[in-house]
């Protein structure tokens, strides 16, 4: 018996359960072909679309496209779902598996080849056209019926492969990475790869090594002429070295936060969380705004050394020094919810322990606290090396002369030159440096174990911090914190000023402009001219956030928990979207989904989708940093009791992740309200974002309005993030207060 239930009767249910699941995805693929419209249609939701399915238009069905428009390769999936089906009515075992395997692999690869090959004008390629001459038929953008179905495929393929005895035989487990590393190929690796693809490409449109090897080996991407006395380095020196530099600051200053949060006094938990944040919920030009009215040739620090010390103000912020302190000022936030997670975790118990064996607080910290947040600092470095090597926004704004590898590949696409090979080309240069510091942190981690949270009481008393590591902190935290405040205050001062530099009077008008309401005919009409993209705003980065987080979480419950081939691969392919500037993962997106069988260009859906995998790598790292501390213990006690492996995730593994999911949701809402080069060729009229729109009024140089936007979003983010907070809630691992009395464990709400 077990928890009262006979294990029989367990394993029964749960291997029905099982069952129940390949029937369910049978029946939803087969609904999909009778229900639901086929082919997207242009200026028509789905739903709009459902009483055509049965007809002869172009939102028919599935089956009435094969047997009545003479798009016949729409059987093949239909015949795919049959052998699935055939399976599901077998036995669990091998025999079941090979059935579910072929259905699914010749369902869902006849339609995704039969997809690529035949677009809106008959066949995608020249050599299919002339081997096969012209094709009478073609096919649209999938829509609802052929996503649908395609879906249901490839999961009854993944639990083909797990009732042959892969990923354990577990049919989450197996769904849970293959489709994950569907979404991942299709959304990261597919458009990345035409954006890539580029660099091999010559003048004239031949494939060529040599092309590629012509553009990525010159003087100006490798050359050291800074150490010889010349004027500058090679771009790709430049990118490194900033990379280095402001992974290291980071992860430094993100980690004294942290350390100040949790183990400083309680009165300045709340107020340096929201000024750690502030940077992050602001869009980086903004930032670079206030950096320059403080430090510019016109700044107030140049006009003050030249009004008290004669000093001749000039440009030495604009190039390394600026860009370097705009990144720390703009990820440190990163690196400081990361870590803050992390310390959360670290046991008291075992400083106690040390303690008690005589050691002191500030031997316990450098022995026992520090190497226990070694995951945390390895991920938070990994983390800042790639948003460094992939900023735009900074770069463009104080970096002045000083070039890296992001703006020249903006410069190289959107300016005369027009060269997509050489921007494909540095974009090569940036993933070999994302999968070098991604080995690097393999290596240093290796496989030791930094299991902090077990399940086991732990009502221990957090070690108050050494006197000389508190003095350094609040000695560096302090400043920092000092200097974030100056920033945003010459920052955001533009949005209550009639005209920055000429007339500072106070004014409201920069607001009214943008977000005034009036009464007209027919009720409240909303007047200002920002209302309609910040609309659009608030509903792509609501939809987005949550299922970026629930990705990440998942991604890194998979890596974490479990062992499969490929699993390097499959965590590199996470990560791969930050290694990718957003300028060029916006291009290859448009290249990728401007035609069949995924035309979504001018939709809201690719710029969700851009969101998503773009800040996908935040909740992956998040979540891995605090799987490490989380005992499998856990997880192997609630199996024992035979819960299923999805109840296990969501009501043992899940409560003790709330560091990492408010992470990972703060993260992907802000950066989804704020991101700029991911999404500036994915705008339209009809969805404009917030930062399109303050671009808009900064290049009409109307930099009253900009700020008060800016302003207007930093409120509303900072309450979305406050409401995130009190959802998710915190984490409780029974911990006893100063003090106090040990209260027993709770393992999550």
């Amino acid at each position: 018996m077990i928890g009262g239930v006979p294990v029989n009767s367990a394993a029964l249910a749960a291997a029905r359960r099982a069952q129940g699941s390949i029937w369910l995805w049978v029946a939803i693929g087969i609904a999909a072909y009778l229900a639901l419209p086929w082919y997207a249609i242009q200026d028509t939701t789905w739903y709009q679309a459902i009483p055509q399915v049965f007809g002869s238009a172009e939102g028919a069905n599935g089956v009435m496209q094969a047997a009545t428009q003479g798009r016949s390769w729409l059987f093949i999936g239909l015949a795919g779902l049959a052998l699935c089906a055939v399976g599901a009515a077998m036995p669990a075992g091998r025999a079941q598996g090979r059935w579910l395997l072929a259905g699914g692999l010749v369902g869902a690869l006849g339609l995704a080849v039969s997809g690529f090959a035949i677009g809106a004008r008959g066949w995608s390629f020249a050599a299919l056209n002339s081997s096969f001459g012209e094709l009478a038929i073609n096919q649209f953008g999938i829509g609802a019926g052929g996503f649908v179905a395609l879906t249901a495929l490839v999961l009854l393929t993944a639990f083909g492969l797990a009732r042959l005895g892969f990923f354990k035989g577990d049919l989450f487990v197996s769904g849970a990475v293959i489709g994950c590393g569907v979404m991942m190929a299709l959304f990261i690796a597919y458009p990345v790869s035409k954006a890539l693809a580029g660099a091999f490409f010559n003048e004239d449109g031949q494939w060529s090594i040599t092309a590629f090897v012509a553009r990525v080996f010159t003087e100006r991407i490798w050359g050291l002429g800074c150490l010889a006395g010349g004027v500058r380095c090679g771009v790709a020196w430049n990118t490194l070295a900033l990379a280095l530099l402001t992974a290291a600051g980071t992860t430094f200053l993100g980690t004294l936060m942290a350390l100040m949060a949790e183990r400083g006094g309680k009165r300045w938990q709340g107020p340096l969380r929201v000024l750690a944040l502030l940077p992050i919920i602001t869009p980086p030009f903004v930032v670079g705004l206030g950096l320059i009215l403080l430090f510019g040739r016109a700044g107030v620090v140049n006009q003050a050394l030249e009004s008290w010390f004669g000093i001749e103000p000039t440009r030495w912020f604009y190039g390394m020094p600026g860009v370097l302190v705009a990144q720390l000022f703009a990820f440190t936030p990163i690196a400081f919810m990361i870590m803050r997670g992390v310390v959360q975790g670290i046991a008291p118990s075992l400083e106690e322990a040390a303690q008690m064996l005589r050691a002191d607080r500030r031997r316990t910290f450098f022995t026992i606290t520090l190497p226990l947040m070694k995951p945390g600092l390895a991920n938070a470095f990994l983390v800042g090396f790639i948003e460094s090597i992939a900023d735009f926004g900074n770069p463009v704004v104080v970096g002045g002369q000083f070039s890296v590898l992001s703006t020249d590949i903006f410069f190289a696409i959107v300016g005369a030159q027009y060269d997509q090979g050489r921007a494909a080309s540095l974009a090569w240069i940036l993933t070999f440096f994302a999968l070098a510091v991604f080995a690097l942190q393999r290596g240093v981690l290796g496989k030791k174990n930094y299991t902090t949270v077990s399940g086991k009481g732990d009502a221990g008393i957090a070690m108050a911090l050494p006197d000389g590591v508190r003095r350094t902190v609040y000695c560096i935290a302090f400043p920092w914190i000092v200097f974030t405040v100056v920033v945003y205050l010459f920052a955001f001062a533009g949005g209550f000023v009639q005209t920055w530099g000429r007339d500072y009077t106070f004014t409201l008008n920069h607001f009214k402009t943008a977000f005034s309401l009036e009464w007209g005919q027919f009720g409240l009409v909303w007047a200002g001219t920002a209302w309609n993209s910040l609309l659009t705003t608030l509903k792509l980065a609501g939809i987005s956030a949550p299922i970026t987080a629930a990705l990440g979480l998942l991604i890194a419950w998979l890596l974490a928990r479990n062992e499969f081939k490929g699993q390097g691969a499959f965590e590199f392919g996470a990560l791969l979207a930050f290694a990718i500037p957003g300028t060029v993962l916006g291009v290859s997106y448009i290249l990728a989904f401007n035609v069949p069988p995924f035309e979504l260009t001018g939709t809201g859906l690719i710029i969700v989708l851009c969101f998503m995998f773009r800040n996908l790598p935040v909740g992956v790292r998040a979540g891995t940093a605090a799987f490490k501390q989380l005992d499998r213990s856990l997880d192997e006690a609630s199996l024992m009791l035979r819960a299923s492996t999805s109840q296990t995730l969501f009501k043992v593994v899940l409560p003790l992740l709330k560091p990492a999911l408010v992470a990972a949701l703060v993260y992907s809402f802000v950066r989804a309200m704020t991101t700029v080069s991911a999404v500036i060729f994915l705008v339209t009229a009809e969805n404009e974002l917030a930062t399109t729109y303050i671009i808009g009024r900064v290049g009409n140089g109307d930099y009253g309005v900009a700020l008060a936007y800016c302003t207007v979003l930093i409120v509303l983010m900072s309450a979305a993030i406050a409401l995130i907070q009190f959802v998710v809630g915190e984490r409780k691992l029974g911990r006893r207060k100063t003090g106090g009395v040990a209260a027993p464990v709770v393992v999550g709400h």
